[in-house]
């Protein structure tokens, strides 16, 4: 227990009155309980009995020597009995107080700067995971489950996607037979008639067209721009 306090010894505080405080806390501290920091009063004439306050993740434990030192007075206060914390910096030293959510008023004063500031926030500090609850640990992005995908039904899908969007794009090319030549021949004679000249020329555009993309024979065009021409 010893060992464990002497992080706090380059701020100021007693090594006696640490060591005491060690020895008594020993059998004080709850299970789970950690000591968070001491701060140790220092008053500016020689003190041989300077009390202490001591911060843990569970509450605030106020140190009063008495007896020359035989025996100790503990008075601590759990995290959510505590309403709010204050600092007071004045010249010699600094006030540390706290208020209770039972109207009690709690100081020591005489603390050293330093030790003052580091009780304030680490009080802060267990006031807000109290209020708020310890941050729970976020997950990195390769800790992120991977679902497997089957290769073979990935390889499937994609085929079929292909099949069919080929089947969109190609356009269905209608067979057309002589007789269904010659009814499109008779329909052109027999409605040639009644068209303007501007419908006979789109006409003749589109079985050029037709001609293009190998749906009729030359010869076939060649009779039906004959027949289109004569109307015109």
């Amino acid at each position: 227990m010893k060992e464990q306090f002497k992080k706090f010894l380059n701020e100021e505080q007693d090594p006696k009155a640490i060591e005491k405080i060690a020895s008594k806390l020993s059998d004080l501290l709850m299970k789970n309980e950690e000591i968070g920091y001491i701060a140790v009063q220092k008053k500016p004439a020689i003190t041989v009995l300077p009390d202490s306050i001591v911060l843990t993740n569970k509450r605030i434990i106020i140190c009063k020597p008495k007896n020359l030192g035989l025996s100790m007075d503990f008075i601590d206060f759990t995290w959510d009995e505590i309403e709010g914390t204050f600092v007071k910096e004045n010249i010699l030293g600094s006030e540390f107080s706290f208020s209770t959510k039972t109207n009690m008023d709690v100081s020591i004063d005489y603390i050293p700067k330093i030790q003052a500031r580091k009780i304030f926030t680490y009080a802060k500090e267990q006031l807000d995971i109290l209020k708020n609850g310890a941050p729970s640990a976020s997950i990195l992005p390769d800790e992120i489950p991977v679902v497997p995908v089957d290769e073979e039904e990935v390889i499937e899908e994609m085929e079929t996607e292909e099949v069919t969007s080929f089947a969109e794009i190609m356009p269905v090319v209608p067979h057309y037979s002589e007789p269904v030549q010659e009814n499109v021949a008779s329909t052109t004679e027999n409605k040639s008639g009644e068209l303007s000249q501007d419908e006979l020329f789109a006409k003749l555009q589109n079985y050029k067209k037709l001609l293009d993309n190998g749906l009729i024979l030359q010869g076939e065009y060649d009779a039906f721009k004959k027949e289109i021409l004569s109307q015109m």
